[in-house]
């Protein structure tokens, strides 16, 4: 694994840091940096902008839109948009769903759905967890049963990110109590439109409405929305997760904040006491820096097989805990340095003035403490760091 920079790679990273610094959107930089949570209407603007310059979509072949750049390439993008403070696109679509279509799906299916996933036409939802079946999804009790054409589908998914934004979900139903749990699992794509879908807003403690439960009641979904054959679902949705745990380690962005959390203790009054030479909290920045390191070798490691065109390596459940975990030392950080001025509620942050009431605390206090406890999440979804050891354990034969 060759880690240093071609010419190449930095004439490349220059125009991607230009392009972020003049042509991408700024007011949603600056909604962002105020802490604000994003509307539809801002991620549908940035995910245009990044379309129009063909940019949205550098993991797909370049048949199917893909940018057709090189691993350090895709990986000098990430830093980029994570370093100019941009949002990352909206997963389940085009990290999430869209392998699963191209590599699985039929011809027709790639023709309905690909192109309008790419121009950001349609957003996706994952309906993959149920009020008892979160990580353990192959006790999920959603089911599909087979109607002619169609199937009817009837049960409830829970934690939906983004689901009131969404235009389809992509779901993993039970189609059959026989043999392995397992092996009566379909994945059905779903309008969102269909009567028989009611979408519930779950507002987290962070102030913002990122997730939501969907209930299907009678919901009838054509079986040409199946992809791939019946019962065969936990094969699609184990490749899905494969993508998507290596999708979390965002290491640029975890510099990025680490660094908001060393200008707030210049700037904050009891800020030299807490990081002066010596002390805890610098001595845990300093190990969280390490930590950071650490998790971007093992990432380069993970994706070097993508540059022979093979499959994320083994190390996804490994990523998944060490990106995780590490997301959460970093706001750790910003909440010891925030200390009694941490704030334990916050109300929609959707508004540009949501700190209104607030102006008596250091300017950084809020958004630091809101997204300690947005990342609190992190290591349950996408696969509960338990299951992840579980999985580790399995392939060192334990």
């Amino acid at each position: 694994m060759n880690l240093e920079a071609t010419a190449q790679d930095e004439a490349f990273r220059a125009m991607v840091r230009a392009y972020f610094a003049t042509e991408y959107p700024q007011d949603i930089l600056a909604k962002l940096a105020n802490g604000q949570t994003l509307t539809k209407a801002d991620l549908l603007a940035s995910q245009r902008a990044l379309a129009a310059k063909g940019w949205i979509a550098p993991g797909w072949p370049e048949a199917y839109g893909g940018t057709g750049w090189t691993v350090s390439e895709r990986f000098i993008f990430d830093e980029e948009l994570e370093r100019a403070g941009a949002p990352s696109v909206s997963p389940m679509g085009l990290l999430y769903v869209a392998p699963v279509i191209y590599t699985f799906g039929t011809q027709a299916q790639k023709d309905r759905w690909l192109d309008d996933i790419l121009s950001s036409r349609t957003f996706w939802a994952q309906g993959y967890s149920e009020p008892e079946a979160g990580s353990d999804l192959a006790s999920l009790r959603t089911r599909a049963v087979r109607d002619g054409d169609h199937y009817i589908v009837d049960g409830v998914k829970t934690w939906t990110s983004d689901g009131h934004y969404a235009d389809w979900i992509f779901c993993l139903v039970r189609t059959s109590d026989e043999g392995r749990k397992q092996q009566g699992i379909t994945f059905l794509c779903i309008d969102m439109k269909t009567p028989g879908i009611e979408v519930k807003p779950i507002i987290t403690i962070d102030g913002g409405h990122h997730l939501n439960a969907v209930t299907f009641t009678n919901v009838r979904v054509p079986v040409e929305n199946r992809i791939g054959d019946e019962g065969l679902g936990w094969t699609y949705a184990r490749h899905l997760l494969a993508h998507e745990r290596t999708s979390y380690a965002h290491i640029a962005g975890k510099r990025r904040q680490l660094e908001a959390v060393r200008r707030a203790s210049a700037e904050a009054p009891w800020g030299d006491e807490l990081t002066e030479a010596g002390s805890a909290l610098r001595r845990r920045i300093a190990e969280t820096e390490i930590d950071i390191l650490c998790l971007e070798m093992t990432t380069l490691r993970a994706l070097a097989p993508l540059s022979n065109g093979e499959a994320p390596g083994d190390e996804a459940s490994i990523i998944k805990i060490a990106a995780t975990e590490t997301a959460q030392q970093v706001t750790e950080r910003g909440l010891e340095l925030a200390g009694p001025y941490a704030q334990p509620f916050f109300a929609d942050r959707h508004d540009a003035d949501w700190r209104a009431g607030l102006e008596d605390i250091p300017a950084f206090a809020a958004p630091e403490t809101a997204t300690y406890f947005f990342t609190r999440a992190q290591t349950i979804y996408g696969g509960a760091t338990e299951i992840q050891k579980t999985i580790i354990a399995r392939q060192l034969g334990l």
